[in-house]
């Protein structure tokens, strides 16, 4: 193998594609990257067995060939290279790595001990709008659950229904849920959450459309010259629609700034109290207020206007009030429930396409 290759689309290649490298694991060679030649192009890849990510770069190719060589130690080294162009010869097993002022060796392993990359070759084929999809995913992340013991809420839910594609995420104390856009493709994948934040890593602002590819054990994301291909999560998604309320009893219509602001003082009088603050609605001063205590450093009562239907109480972890707030777009948003122990139903009271649920704590 003998190519020719600049710095930047290197490093940025490496730099999307060494993240998933397994250093952990108990295949050692995990921990590598590959480094293969495909026509005119150098194909970086690595995968941990559930995720693989390939990034394609152009270069200036010699003599074909393959090798894999430390993910780590091959980051850090390309990263710290200044730009221009960078040589790289293949030796026997070593990489023979090249610039004006550098010439390094890294010592490699034979491409064919790593795990065969992962692909679809019958699967069905769509397209969504990069920026789109983004914000989807920076919405609905936030409510997938880290917990392995339940491994079908760790994945994002994204299904078609009624002519809409949505995506999902409930760790069973919050939903997220997400309307893309309107398709006749008939979507229904569980993938897991981890792959779908690796993804998010690598949507640029200049992607414009992400190429979806699945079959019943995988799915495969192609965001301009990379791909990401994750095995699907096996199992039956909760029906969490029966969650959310259609009708609510209270509720209060505000600034979005206004309620994060507020939540946030009072988030710091909750810590002793994992994180538990009480709102009330007070439908007769048109006000919100968010109390918190602290049993031995005091306590907090911070309000804000808001248009009120009805005084109500409600209990709710700071964080994720804070999470959902966060990820909110609108300029004003509704709070709503119907009582203490029942769902509280955050949105944007002009666009309809985000609903965010936050499970009450027992005050």
């Amino acid at each position: 193998m003998k190519l020719q290759v600049t710095q930047e689309n290197l490093a940025k290649a490496l730099n999307s594609v060494a993240r998933v490298a397994n250093t952990r694991g108990t295949l050692p060679i995990l921990a590598n990257v590959v480094l293969k030649t495909v026509g005119t192009r150098l194909t970086i890849a690595a995968t941990n067995l559930d995720i693989a990510i390939t990034h394609y770069i152009g270069s200036k190719v010699s003599d074909e060939g393959s090798i894999t060589v430390p993910a780590k130690l091959m980051q850090d080294f390309v990263n710290t290279l200044p730009s221009g162009v960078i040589e790289l010869h293949l030796d026997d097993y070593k990489l023979n790595i090249k610039t004006d002022q550098y010439k390094s060796v890294i010592n490699g392993v034979s491409a064919e001990e790593f795990p065969v990359m992962p692909d679809i070759e019958n699967g069905k084929t769509w397209n969504i709008d990069s920026a789109l999809f983004k914000r989807g995913l920076q919405q609905v992340l936030v409510a997938a659950s880290s917990d392995e013991a339940r491994p079908v809420l760790t994945g994002l839910y994204l299904r078609t229904v009624d002519g809409q594609l949505i995506l999902a995420a409930t760790d069973s104390y919050r939903l997220a849920e997400k309307v893309l856009m309107k398709t006749k493709e008939d979507v229904d994948l569980l993938v897991p959450a981890n792959a779908m934040q690796d993804l998010l890593r690598l949507i640029d602002d200049q992607s414009e459309n992400i190429e979806i590819t699945s079959d019943e054990q995988q799915v495969k994301f192609k965001v301009g010259d990379i791909e990401l291909v994750a095995r699907l999560i096996d199992g039956k998604y909760p029906d969490y629609q029966k969650l959310i309320p259609k009708e609510f009893k209270s509720s209060a219509v505000l600034k979005r700034s206004d309620l994060l602001n507020i939540t946030k003082v009072s988030s710091l009088f909750a810590r002793e109290s994992a994180g538990s603050i009480t709102i009330s609605l007070d439908d007769d001063a048109s006000k919100i207020n968010i109390h918190s205590v602290a049993s031995q450093l005091g306590e907090n009562t911070a309000s804000a206007d808001a248009k009120i239907t009805e005084s109500g109480d409600i209990t709710l972890n700071s964080r994720y009030l804070l999470d959902a707030l966060a990820v909110m777009n609108g300029d004003e948003i509704s709070l709503s429930f119907n009582a203490k122990l029942e769902p509280c139903v955050l949105s944007d009271t002009k666009n309809k396409d985000y609903t965010h649920v936050v499970m009450p704590l027992k005050s």
